[in-house]
């Protein structure tokens, strides 16, 4: 489908609930809050992803299927010839929830951040099986579209490690998907307790050259997507062909906050779908056109999006045109949303001993 607005898919957050506790998650062991959207005015953000021109409404949670109305709001967004999508783990996939995405052909991608052991300890017990009978059943279908892996650190365990990656790469391609996403761990607050299970800047590093090297192996059987700014960086280094017709089409790396916009479970719009701490608008007293207008028109925003403000390591960098860090991620780990990336192992010439 054509792309018509200014972002050609809209996610909705539609709980923040989750019964499981992932160890990188912001929805970890929570339950849903007081506010979240009724019936009535989740048909609105359906109405306003439409409105905005977006073809696709994404479904995140949380654990989506924990809502119990989510299934007459995507038939509301299929009426309205909306297509949509699932981000799930697997639980909560019985029969009854399977049949109606089979109804709605809505595409699914599935979470799973390495084999068995592995992908339990950072997601739970039983996560694995529950990540396989899906990728098995959507694939059946032809509505697996991709593979999602989030690198952590859970204590001693860890799937920053060539097996793990390995492993989920060849799901994908024996399920036929899409491609493989892996993505950097976004930081969801400044708690030392939630920070540990980001992986450290020589991991970052190892992991965006070894995905190079997976990338160049597996040559698109499946595809590989690489959710971290710096990998930009790797790529630009090690000669990727055709740099920037990849970069500009396909890199899903790039910091997209104030770029983007998500809506949380209350109706609350966020500049970017993995930070909270910014509330731009809520649909139900403002059109997502409205939010996303004065987002564009935003002093703040347009300081943020603006690389000459950022400040640093990564403001004197040689490739912050190309990187220049992940915003949240400054944000939680130095208290300014215009500080560096501290996850980036690389220096930057103008810091090196002459």
């Amino acid at each position: 489908m054509k792309n018509k607005g200014p972002l050609f898919i809209v996610p909705w957050r539609c709980t923040i609930a989750c019964e499981s506790n992932c160890v990188h998650c912001i929805s970890a062991g929570k339950s849903a809050i007081a506010d979240e959207l009724d019936t009535v005015n989740a048909k609105k953000i359906v109405d306003q992803v439409n409105d905005f021109g977006a073809s696709f409404f994404g479904i995140t949670g949380g654990q989506p299927f924990l809502r119990k109305d989510l299934f007459e709001v995507l038939d509301y967004a299929k009426e309205k010839g909306l297509s949509t999508s699932i981000i799930t783990d697997g639980r909560l996939l019985d029969d009854e929830v399977f049949t109606k995405i089979v109804k709605n052909q809505t595409k699914i991608s599935v979470s799973i951040d390495g084999g068995e052991r592995t992908n339990d300890v950072i997601r739970g017990k039983g996560a694995y099986a529950a990540a396989v009978i899906a990728l098995e059943r959507f694939s059946k279908e032809k509505l697996l579209n991709c593979l999602v892996y989030t690198f952590a650190n859970a204590g001693e365990i860890t799937n920053v490690n060539e097996a793990d990656m390995r492993h989920v790469l060849d799901l994908a391609k024996k399920y036929d998907a899409r491609w493989v996403v892996f993505h950097g761990m976004i930081p969801y607050s400044k708690d030392k307790s939630t920070l540990k299970a980001d992986p450290s800047p020589q991991q970052y590093e190892w992991i965006c050259n070894k995905l190079y090297d997976l990338n160049n192996e597996y040559m698109g059987k499946p595809g590989i997507n690489i959710y971290i700014p710096f990998y930009a960086r790797v790529a630009k280094e090690r000669g990727m062909p055709d740099f920037d017709n990849w970069y500009n089409n396909f890199f899903l790396g790039r910091c997209f906050f104030g770029k983007f916009m998500s809506v949380a479970e209350n109706g609350d719009v966020i500049p970017c779908s993995y930070n909270d701490a910014y509330r731009i608008g809520n649909i139900k007293n403002k059109s997502l056109k409205e939010v996303w207008d004065e987002m564009q028109s935003s002093e703040f925003f347009n300081k943020v999006k603006d690389k000459n403000n950022i400040k640093g390591k990564c403001g004197i960098c040689e490739y912050k045109e190309l990187c220049c860090g992940c915003r949240s991620s400054a944000l939680f780990y130095t208290g300014d949303i215009l500080g560096s990336d501290p996850r980036c192992a690389y220096i930057p010439k103008a810091l090196r001993c002459k």
